[in-house]
């Protein structure tokens, strides 16, 4: 499923147009990503949360001439589902 195709999953269940739709998906995007971006972090009870993890720095190799490579730290964005989306799959 892509957006276009979530957003109109959405106006269809919601009765709404699918302008208000993507606005709605929009600002929970918008909402998710502020929220990570100052460390914290969004539960949505039954569905999962999403969180911050972050990486070292470390050594990888460049599969097109074996040379080793520095790859530096950074944040990543995580998802773990919750129980109930868990046990639905």
């Amino acid at each position: 499923m892509n957006k276009a195709e979530l957003i109109a999953q959405l106006a269809d269940d919601a009765g709404i147009t699918k302008t208000q739709a993507n606005a709605a998906l929009d600002s929970f995007v918008d909402a998710v990503t502020k929220t990570l971006k100052k460390d914290g972090k969004v539960t949505l009870v039954g569905f999962g949360t999403f969180s911050v993890s972050k990486r070292k720095a470390r050594n990888g190799r460049n599969p097109q001439t074996g040379a080793v490579i520095k790859i530096k730290a950074r944040k990543v964005a995580k998802f773990k589902a919750g129980k109930e989306l868990s046990a639905k799959l």
